[in-house]
């Protein structure tokens, strides 16, 4: 899968539209997710809310993982350390694999909320691991 194919399936994604999330690198092991923030995206003390967050982490760290395991991935599950709040213009998710089988990967997200002037501050710091599943499974129909 390259760039423009992973930049396709982020925007079939209807949360990641609503959201506003694109793909800004994609390869390599790696990825990176970025969010322009946006006043519908903040909490009641005005910091990027910490859902925000957790969607970019999961969603970077999903594709950092398909970029070494094929695109047909899961997240397995992921934790998420918020070390600051989440202040700027825009959200920048830049993950990496850091170990990768023929089944699973683990990568590692930094968060990074970013000011109108460039500087970037780290908000958060996630971990998660990715399975490969069957290209033909999708969701079941109850």
């Amino acid at each position: 899968m390259d760039l423009e194919t992973a930049r396709k399936t982020l925007d079939s994604q209807p949360f990641s539209r609503l959201v506003g999330a694109e793909l800004t690198a994609f390869g390599a092991g790696g990825a990176v997710l970025e969010v322009a923030v946006r006043e519908e995206l903040r909490q009641q003390n005005g910091f990027l809310h910490g859902g925000v967050l957790a969607y970019a982490a999961d969603n970077a760290i999903t594709f950092a993982a398909g970029s070494v395991l094929g695109a047909s991935v899961l997240t397995g599950g992921f934790t998420i350390q918020y070390v600051r709040p989440g202040t700027g213009v825009r959200l920048v998710a830049r993950a990496q694999t850091v170990q990768a089988g023929r089944r699973q990967a683990v990568c590692r997200c930094d968060l990074y909320a970013v000011a109108a002037d460039g500087a970037e501050t780290l908000c958060a710091v996630a971990q998660g691991t990715v399975l490969r599943v069957s290209a033909q499974a999708g969701p079941r129909a109850d």
